[in-house]
């Protein structure tokens, strides 16, 4: 699976703060755990039910300047939000999009790209279990599928605070949108994030989140803080 824009854009916005115990669920090959401990995560817990998903996730931990802040579990999130007894306070997740859609033939990309595996419903149900009090929820999802989720969330006791729809340029819609959830009904507010201002060019609101994390701006992450809209 290749790493997609909208996905380490997602991860660079993480609402991470200094110290944090993050869960990650559906780690794949680890992003947006390595994201979240670049970002000061105390520790990072990415769960990954597929085998070759969890070793290449393992081994690029293992190869990270963060190692010691992370930790690859490999599981089914349902089985481990049974048995474990431990809280987490920002809770992140690139879940299955595409639910009803027609499916890769690839089985690979096929379990990571559909929701077969693990329902909406069931991803909310965990995540609220291992939430502790004041903790976040934090989700990319199709723009088409927010009502529903936002709908689900609302059974499991978790509010949607925050919306940012991503879209590529500004003359393209919005088909994806980073989700932010918690325990208390919170002021919502929602926003819009364009992605490119032209051809391979990112627009300077992507460019001020992504600087830190991609090589392309090494120069200019130099002197890239902290992005307060994570705050």
């Amino acid at each position: 699976m290749k790493v997609c824009t909208d996905a380490t854009l997602f991860g660079a916005m993480a609402p991470v703060m200094s110290g944090e115990k993050v869960l990650d669920i559906g780690t794949g090959t680890g992003l947006l755990a390595l994201m979240a401990a670049q970002l000061g995560a105390g520790s990072v817990t990415a769960v990954e039910l597929n085998r070759e998903a969890f070793g290449e996730a393992r081994s690029n931990f293992r190869n990270s300047p963060w190692n010691v802040h992370l930790q690859a579990v490999h599981a089914d999130i349902r089985k481990y939000a049974a048995t474990c007894n431990e809280s987490f306070d920002l809770i992140i997740s690139n879940p299955p999009f595409f639910q009803r859609h027609s499916k890769s033939s690839d089985d690979l990309r096929k379990l990571a790209r559909h929701t077969d595996e693990l329902a909406y419903p069931e991803l909310l149900a965990c995540a609220a279990k291992l939430l502790s009090d004041d903790g976040r929820l934090y989700l990319l999802l199709p723009v088409m599928a927010v009502a529903q989720i936002r709908e689900e969330a609302g059974k499991s006791g978790l509010f949607l605070s925050r919306r940012i729809n991503l879209k590529g340029y500004a003359r393209n819609r919005a088909k994806v949108a980073a989700l932010l959830f918690s325990r208390t009904e919170l002021k919502y507010e929602e926003k819009e994030l364009t992605i490119y201002r032209a051809e391979r060019e990112y627009s300077k609101e992507s460019e001020r989140f992504l600087a830190p994390f991609l090589l392309r701006f090494a120069d200019a992450g130099k002197t890239v803080g902290r992005a307060s809209a994570r705050q």
